[in-house]
């Protein structure tokens, strides 16, 4: 069964409107540079940021959107956090009011 793929001629035109300003120097592309992957955190650290937040473990799941459980599980060493979850920890190292506020 072939999956249709709809087609959108504005996309179409837009799209060779923007090649064509490009190519006139109207237009330039530019390059994002991407940020490099969350570094491993320990146990020690997350239960410091917990600390800093002045926040109970269940507070501090809610702020992170996992299961106290979780955050236990991370501050005792039986599991390591990662994805979405361990970037949140970088960010909230450096900055752990964005944390609270959010």
């Amino acid at each position: 069964m072939k999956k249709e793929i709809p087609f959108d001629e504005n996309d179409l035109i837009a799209s060779l409107g923007e090649a064509l300003s490009h190519a006139q120097g109207k237009l330039t592309l530019k390059t994002t540079k991407l940020p490099s992957r969350a570094k491993p955190i320990t146990p020690a650290a997350i239960s410091q940021i917990r600390k800093k937040l002045h926040a109970s473990t269940p507070v501090f799941a809610a702020y992170l959107n996992v299961n106290p459980d979780t955050v236990r599980s991370w501050e005792k060493g039986r599991r390591v956090p990662s994805g979405p979850a361990l970037r949140l920890l970088q960010i909230a190292q450096k900055q752990p009011q964005l944390l609270a506020s959010a």
